[in-house]
C-alpha cells in the first residue's frame, strides 16, 4: 500500500470520526480505494436506488464480470418489483425498457417474464414471487444477497475491508509533527501556543517569552506554578511535580484559574513506537481471557471439542485413550469411554497389550457431528469409534495401516459420512449410520494429517493436508484430488474457515519447528496475508482456532496468542494465569464466548469473557436436564470462588438417550431464563433490631434527593451533592458541648454557607430528559471538592466555597470522580463513554486514556499499598490497573442472578477495606468482597430472600460492618466477615410519622473515625446521621 493511499485512508478515519459522512463518501468514490459496504446496503434498504448505483459505478461497472453484472440487475429488479407492488405501471415500464434492457441479451427468457409481470394486478400471483411479503423484508433480501456476492466478486472484495487503524491516527501523527517541531525550537517555551498547522512551530526569542507566560499563563498567581520546562503528554506520575492544591485555608484570586491546553495531545517519539506496536495486553473485550473453570481429567489432553449447540458441553480425548464429556457448568464429567477393540481389530494381539499398559493408544482427534447427534474418535492405532450423543459406541471400523490422524463429518448428497486420514496416505469416506465405505482417495505422498471440509455453493468438498505440507482439494466422487498446492515450509497443518465459512485459515509446523499461521484465497490457491508472533523453534505442533469472524488465536510459547483477522501483526496474548505447556491445546465454543485451554498439569482452563460468564451462571439443573445424580443435588454455593477446579471423583455414566433429547429441547436461553430460578444460601435472617439515636440535618435551600454523601476526613463535616447540583456541607463546630468540635449526637451541626448566600452549583444539562450520574470526591486535606452533574467537571474550594476551575466539558459526561491519593493534581474521571481519563487538573493535560468497560463507569478507587486502581461499570465489570503504568492486569464480572432486569438506578459501586487487601462491591441486587489483587470473589449476599434492592452500601471505616440501605427504606447492618445481615433498623427509627410515607434513605456513608456512626442521605434533600444509643456504644454483633 503506497502512502498516498495510506493517507487517503487516515482522512476517512478522520472524516468518520468528526461526522463528515458525505465528504469520506465522496472521498471514497473518487479514489475508488475503500468501497464502504454497509453505506451501500443503507442506500438499498433505503431504496436510494439512483445513490446506490452511483456509488457502485465508482468500483464497477455492469460489464466488468459476472458479480457486477449480478450486482446491477439485482438492485433494477427490486426497483422494477417495488414500483408493480405500488401500481406505478408507467414507472415500471421505464424501468423495464431502459435499465434491464441491458439484461436481455443474456437471458432472454428471463427478461420475457419479468415483461409478463407488467399484466398482473399483483406481482404475487406469479408463483416465485408468492413469497415476496412487503417491500421492507424483501430489501433486506436483496440486501442479503448482494452481500453475498459482493464479498465474491475479486473487484471488491479486498476493498470492503478497512484497515486496522489506532484510533486518532492523524491527529495523532499532526501531534508528534508539532512535538518534533517544539524540540527543534531554539527557546523552547514551556507552554507552547499553536495558531495553526498552515506554517511550521516555532517558539518566541527569548524577547518575547515573558510576554507569552504573562498572556497564557495565569495560573501563576494562583499558588499553582507550572513546571520550568516542557513534559510530553506520555507522563509518569513518579516524575510528576510533588507540588499539590494548597493545604492552606486560603486561596487568593482562585477564581482566575483557567484552562491552558497547548496541544490536544503531544506525544514523544517513544510513546508514539510503543503505541503503534500494540500492547500484548490490550486484550478484545470480547475474547475470552479470565479463567473461570478449570476441569480435572487426570492425564494428558490430545483433542477437544465443543458440542455445537448445547456449546457448554466440552468433548476431550486423552493421550491414554480416553474419551470423556464435561460439563463446563458445573466443572463436573458426565461419561468416561476407555479405548476397546473388537477381536476382530486385533488380530495379533498388539492393541491388548498396549492397552494394558494404559500408554500405548492415544486419542489423535474427536469431533462432534455438525448436529452434535454423534462423535467420532480416531486414534494412533488404525481404529475409528463412532458414538451417539449418549455416549453409546456404534460401531468401530479398522479405518488405516498405522495411526488415524483425523476424523471428520460432513453431509455430501444429503447423507452424514465420516471421513478419516491416516498414515497409510489415505482418507477414507465412511457411511455414519451404517459403516460401510463410500469413497477413497489417494495422491498423497506422504501420511496425510489433517482433513478440513466445507459446503459452498450446495457442493461438498474436502481439503486435506500431509504431514510433507502437501495440500489437496476433493470433490465426494472417485476422480481424484482437483487442486494440490504446498503450504508454507512445507509444514504440517490443520486448516479451518472462519465462523461464516468465508475466509480460510491455516497453522502449523514443519519438521524445523517452524510455524505459520497463514490466509488463503479458497477459489485461487494462494496466500493472501502470513500473520507474525509464531515462535520460530516450536518444540510440537502448534495448534489454532478461529473466532466470532474476526480472530485467530493459537497456542504457542506457553500463552495463547491472538490475531485481528485483517491484520498480521500480534494483537495480544493471554496467559490463562500460567501454567500452559510450550503449545497448549486450544478450542472455542461455537459463539466464541469460552475458550478451552489445556495445562501442563493433566487439566483443561475454560476461559470466558462477559457472555460467557453469563452462560456458566445458568445452573446445569435446568440448562441440562438431569443427566446425573450430582445435577439434581446441584445448586450454587457462593460461599466459595467462582473459579474452582473439579472433584476428582470418577462418576459412573448414567446418561440416557431422552434425557439428553430433554437437553436439547431446553438450550434456548429464552427457555432458560424462563424457568431458571438460582439457588443461594439462606443467609437473610435478621437477628436483631438495635435501638439507635439519630439527627436530621436540614437545609432552608430547596434540593431534590441527595445523590451523593461523604464525611470530611477530619469527620467533623458531611458533604452531599443534591440531584439539581447543589453541594450542601454540614459541619460541627467547637462549642462547650463539643470541645474538639467531632460529629457527634450531642449537638447539631451547621449549614455552611458563604455571606452572599449562594451554594456551590454544578451545572446540569440542557435536555432535561438526559440522564444525569451526579458524582463528586474530597482532596485527602478537605480544602478541595471535585464534582459533576452531568455537564463540566468543576473544582471547588471548600474553604471559601468558590468554584476556582472547570474542565472537560460533555458529552461525553462524567459520571465518577476520584482524587489520586498520592498528588490531589491528579484526578481519576470515569466518563460516560466507558473510558477512564487520568487528568492533570493543574495544568490541564491529559496522562491517559484507559479502555476496559462497555458502559457508563461507576465507581473507582485508588490502592497507594498496592499501587492499583479498581474501576467497575454499569456492565458490572470490574477491572483491575496499574496506577503506575495505567496497563490493565485483570478483569471479572459480578455474577447477576438470570432473571433480575437492570433499572436506570443500577450500578456497580466498589470500597476498599481498611487494609485495600479486599474491597466491597456494591450491585443493586448483591454485595460481594474481592481480594484486590486477584479480584478473586470470596463472599457474596443476595437479595433473593428480599422483596426489594440494595440502593447503595458501605464498610464502617474498621472494615467490620458494612451498612446497605434498601428501597423499601429498611437499613441492614451485616457483618463482613461473612457479609450476614446483623440487624435491621426501620425507618420508623430514623423518620417522623410525617416524612415516612414519602421520603426514603438513597446513599449512606461511613464516619472515618468511628465506626458505628453513619449518615444517611435522603429523598427528600436531607441527611440523617446515625449512631447506636449512648449507653450501648456500639452495634453489638451477634454471634450465630
Amino acid at each position: 500500500m503506497s502512502l498516498s493511499k495510506d493517507l487517503v485512508f487516515l482522512i476517512l478515519q478522520f472524516c468518520d470520526e468528526e461526522n463528515l459522512k458525505k465528504t469520506a463518501h465522496m472521498l471514497e468514490q473518487e479514489t475508488g480505494y475503500y468501497f464502504d459496504l454497509k453505506y451501500f446496503e443503507e442506500l438499498v434498504i433505503d431504496g436510494n436506488w439512483d445513490e446506490a448505483e452511483k456509488y457502485l459505478t465508482s468500483f464497477t461497472v455492469v460489464e466488468d464480470n459476472k458479480y457486477s453484472t449480478k450486482i446491477y440487475f439485482e438492485i433494477r429488479k427490486q426497483k422494477f418489483l417495488e414500483a408493480l407492488d405500488k401500481h406505478e405501471f408507467p414507472v415500471a415500464l421505464d424501468i423495464l425498457l431502459k435499465d434491464l434492457k441491458v439484461f436481455s441479451k443474456s437471458n432472454k427468457e428471463l427478461y420475457k417474464e419479468m415483461a409478463q409481470l407488467m399484466v398482473l394486478d399483483d406481482i404475487r400471483e406469479n408463483s416465485s414471487l408468492a413469497s415476496y411479503g412487503d417491500t421492507l423484508s424483501a430489501r433486506k433480501r436483496v440486501v442479503d444477497e448482494l452481500r453475498t456476492v459482493v464479498e465474491a466478486n475479486p473487484l471488491l472484495q479486498e476493498k470492503t475491508r478497512f484497515p486496522q487503524i489506532n484510533k486518532s491516527r492523524l491527529r495523532r501523527l499532526i501531534n508528534q509533527s508539532l512535538n518534533w517541531q517544539h524540540i527543534q525550537c531554539t527557546h523552547p517555551h514551556p507552554q507552547p501556543h499553536i495558531d495553526t498547522l498552515f506554517t511550521d512551530h516555532k517558539c518566541p526569542g527569548p524577547d518575547n517569552i515573558q510576554d507569552q507566560l504573562n498572556k497564557n499563563n495565569s495560573l501563576l498567581s494562583t499558588g499553582m506554578a507550572l513546571s520550568d520546562q516542557f513534559t510530553p503528554a506520555a507522563v509518569n506520575l513518579r516524575k510528576l511535580s510533588n507540588q499539590t492544591l494548597g493545604e492552606s485555608s486560603n486561596c487568593p484570586d482562585a477564581s482566575n484559574l483557567k484552562s491552558i491546553n497547548p496541544f490536544d495531545e503531544v506525544a514523544s517519539p517513544a510513546d508514539c513506537s510503543s503505541h503503534c506496536q500494540g500492547s500484548a495486553d490490550e486484550i478484545p473485550s470480547v475474547f475470552p481471557k479470565t479463567v473461570e473453570r478449570i476441569l480435572n481429567v487426570g492425564s494428558s489432553v490430545t483433542t477437544m471439542d465443543f458440542h455445537p449447540v448445547l456449546e457448554t458441553l466440552l468433548l476431550v480425548g486423552k493421550s491414554v485413550g480416553d474419551i470423556q464429556l464435561w460439563d463446563v457448568v458445573s466443572a463436573e464429567k458426565l461419561f468416561t469411554r476407555e479405548f476397546t477393540v473388537e477381536e476382530a481389530n486385533d488380530v495379533s494381539g498388539v492393541l491388548s497389550e498396549k492397552m494394558e499398559s494404559k500408554h500405548g493408544v492415544s486419542v489423535n482427534r474427536v469431533r462432534w457431528s455438525p448436529g452434535g447427534s454423534k462423535f467420532g474418535a480416531a486414534f494412533s492405532e488404525h481404529i475409528i469409534h463412532l458414538y451417539n450423543k449418549n455416549g453409546d459406541k456404534q460401531f468401530e471400523i479398522n479405518a488405516h495401516f498405522g495411526s488415524v490422524n483425523d476424523i471428520a463429518f460432513s453431509k455430501p448428497y444429503d447423507k452424514l459420512v465420516v471421513i478419516s486420514c491416516g498414515d497409510d496416505k489415505l482418507i477414507q469416506v465412511w457411511d455414519a449410520e451404517t459403516g460401510a465405505k463410500q469413497y477413497t482417495f489417494e495422491g498423497h505422498q506422504g501420511p496425510v494429517y489433517s482433513l478440513c471440509p466445507h459446503l459452498k455453493e450446495c457442493i461438498h468438498f474436502l481439503f486435506s493436508i500431509s504431514r510433507s505440507g502437501e495440500i489437496k482439494a476433493w470433490l465426494f466422487d472417485n476422480c481424484g484430488s482437483r487442486i494440490t498446492y504446498n503450504a508454507p515450509g512445507l509444514s504440517c497443518m490443520r486448516m479451518a474457515y472462519s465462523s461464516n465459512s468465508k475466509r480460510l485459515f491455516s497453522c502449523g509446523t514443519n519438521e524445523n519447528g517452524e510455524s505459520y499461521i497463514v490466509e488463503w484465497s479458497e477459489s485461487e490457491g494462494f496466500i493472501l496475508r502470513t500473520y507474525s508472533g509464531l515462535s520460530k523453534y516450536s518444540s510440537g505442533m502448534v495448534r489454532f482456532d478461529t473466532t466470532i469472524n474476526r480472530y485467530l488465536a493459537a497456542g504457542d510459547d506457553h500463552v495463547v496468542k491472538i490475531w485481528d483477522m485483517d491484520k498480521t501483526e500480534i494483537l495480544a496474548v493471554v496467559d490463562a494465569d500460567g501454567g500452559l505447556p510450550a503449545s497448549p491445546y486450544i478450542c472455542f465454543n461455537e459463539k466464541g464466548n469460552l475458550l478451552a485451554v489445556s495445562t501442563d498439569d493433566n487439566r483443561i482452563k475454560i476461559l470466558a469473557n462477559e457472555q460467557g460468564r453469563e452462560l456458566l451462571q445458568i445452573p446445569p439443573s435446568v440448562s441440562y436436564g438431569c443427566l446425573t445424580e450430582s445435577f439434581r443435588k446441584f445448586s450454587l454455593d457462593t460461599s466459595v470462588p467462582f473459579v474452582h477446579q473439579a472433584v476428582g471423583v470418577e462418576q459412573h455414566d448414567t446418561t440416557t438417550e431422552e434425557t439428553l433429547d430433554a437437553l436439547e429441547k431446553s438450550k434456548s436461553k429464552e427457555h432458560i431464563e424462563s424457568t431458571i430460578k438460582m439457588e443461594m444460601p439462606n443467609i437473610s435472617q435478621i437477628v436483631e433490631v438495635p435501638r439507635c439515636q439519630s439527627i436530621l440535618l436540614t437545609s432552608e435551600a430547596k434540593t431534590s434527593l441527595i445523590r451523593r454523601l461523604v464525611y470530611t476526613h477530619a469527620g467533623n463535616g458531611i458533604l452531599a451533592l443534591a440531584e439539581d447540583g447543589t453541594h450542601l456541607l454540614w459541619r460541627w463546630v467547637k462549642s462547650a458541648d463539643n470541645l474538639r468540635g467531632e460529629a457527634t449526637m450531642k449537638c447539631a451541626p451547621q449549614l455552611f454557607q458563604p455571606k452572599n448566600g449562594s451554594f456551590m452549583m454544578n451545572d446540569l444539562p440542557d435536555n432535561s430528559s438526559d440522564v444525569v450520574t451526579p458524582c463528586l470526591s474530597l482532596s485527602k486535606n478537605d480544602s478541595y471538592v471535585i464534582s459533576a452533574s452531568g455537564r463540566m467537571i468543576n473544582l471547588y474550594n471548600m474553604v471559601v466555597f468558590r468554584k476556582i476551575r472547570t474542565v472537560m466539558p460533555s458529552p461525553p459526561a462524567a459520571t465518577c470522580l476520584q482524587f489520586y491519593p498520592q498528588d490531589n493534581n491528579i484526578i481519576a474521571i470515569g466518563m460516560d463513554d466507558a473510558t477512564i481519563l487520568i487528568y492533570n487538573i493543574r495544568v490541564d493535560e491529559l496522562i491517559s486514556k484507559l479502555e476496559g468497560h462497555s458502559k457508563r463507569i461507576s465507581g473507582l478507587a485508588f490502592s497507594t499499598n498496592l499501587n492499583v486502581l479498581v474501576s467497575c461499570g454499569v456492565d458490572t465489570q470490574i477491572v483491575l490497573w496499574d496506577s503506575v503504568t495505567w496497563e490493565k492486569k485483570k478483569s471479572t464480572v459480578l455474577q447477576i442472578s438470570v432473571g433480575w432486569t437492570a433499572s436506570d438506578l443500577s450500578e456497580t459501586n466498589i470500597e476498599l477495606d481498611k487494609d485495600e487487601k479486599h474491597f466491597l462491591a456494591v450491585h443493586e441486587t448483591q454485595l460481594a468482597i474481592y481480594e484486590t489483587t486477584t479480584l478473586r470473589r470470596v463472599k457474596q449476599w443476595t437479595i433473593s430472600n428480599f422483596c426489594t434492592r440494595i440502593s447503595h452500601a458501605t464498610y464502617s471505616c474498621d472494615s467490620e460492618l458494612v451498612y446497605a440501605v434498601m428501597r423499601d427504606g429498611i437499613l441492614l447492618i451485616l457483618g463482613a466477615s461473612d457479609l450476614a445481615p446483623r440487624f435491621e433498623i426501620d425507618p420508623f427509627a430514623y423518620l417522623s410519622s410525617r416524612l415516612i410515607s414519602y421520603v426514603d434513605p438513597v446513599v449512606v456513608a461511613a464516619h472515618p473515625h468511628k465506626p458505628y456512626q453513619f449518615a444517611l442521605g435522603l429523598s427528600n434533600g436531607g441527611v440523617v446521621v446515625m449512631e447506636p444509643l449512648e449507653s450501648q456504644g456500639k452495634w453489638a454483633i451477634s454471634s450465630h
